[in-house]
């Protein structure tokens, strides 16, 4: 007998194939299948819930070409609180939420067997291959499984480790070195240029459009606007 597929069945095919092709897209959230992404952050004082985008490279490679710099200049490393510290605070704002360094995308229904920062990397991988057609975005900078693996193997970690805030760091400041820190530092990359590559890598940044650089994908939205992105940005390096 010939299996009739009723409209309860379609929706849900619907969504796990929405689900799919939302976890494969390059640097996209996939928030928006789930819930809409908060208001547009606009002063140091506004609401920072935000619900976190997600990044990866195509085919989890980067947008752009690898460079030799894996970690930023120890000049920028102040001893509290320095310029990078103050950039990832920025990135983290427009991505990861309250939850910081412990958020899972809402999205996932089945979540990892404790907060992000007590598994390894092994146990993150382990949840992620176990539960196929949700979300996976997790840590401070919501990265999805092509752009964690990538890193992971470039940053030469063994996947025992624990997924620390240490370690979600690390993976994070050679992102930035892949958009041109260590240029926009020298003088090199003007700071609107280096904003956009940002843009490219976090889809809760803004371009100098004011949106996303992948706004209306997957409902991807940018989580601050534009002109707080860069007045941050002019403080934060203007020592």
């Amino acid at each position: 007998m010939r299996k009739m597929w009723g409209p309860l069945a379609c929706v849900g095919l619907c969504i796990q194939a929405a689900m799919a092709w939302a976890e494969a897209m390059p640097m996209v959230s996939r928030a928006s299948l789930m819930m809409a992404r908060a208001p547009l952050i606009d002063a140091p004082q506004a609401n920072t819930r935000a619900s976190p985008s997600l990044f990866a490279g195509v085919s989890g490679k980067s947008l752009f070409a690898p460079r030799t710099l894996a970690q930023p200049r120890a000049a920028l490393r102040g001893p509290t609180d320095g310029p990078i510290d103050q950039l990832r605070a920025l990135i983290a704002k427009a991505e990861a939420g309250p939850k910081d360094y412990d958020a899972v995308q809402y999205g996932a229904t089945i979540r990892p067997d404790g907060a992000p920062t007590t598994l390894t990397l092994q146990q993150i991988y382990d949840w992620i291959d176990a539960t196929p057609g949700q979300p996976h975005a997790i840590g401070r900078y919501q990265f999805i499984p092509p752009t964690l693996r990538r890193l992971v193997e470039r940053a030469g970690i063994d996947p025992a480790v624990r997924f620390t805030p240490q370690v979600q760091d690390q993976l994070a400041d050679i992102l930035l070195s892949d958009a041109g820190l260590d240029r926009f530092v020298s003088g090199e990359l003007e700071r609107h240029a280096f904003m956009n590559n940002l843009a490219k890598i976090w889809a809760g940044l803004p371009n100098d459009s004011g949106k996303s650089h992948y706004h209306g994908y997957a409902g991807n939205k940018a989580s601050i606007t534009w002109a707080y992105f860069d007045a941050r940005m002019e403080a934060i390096f203007s020592g």
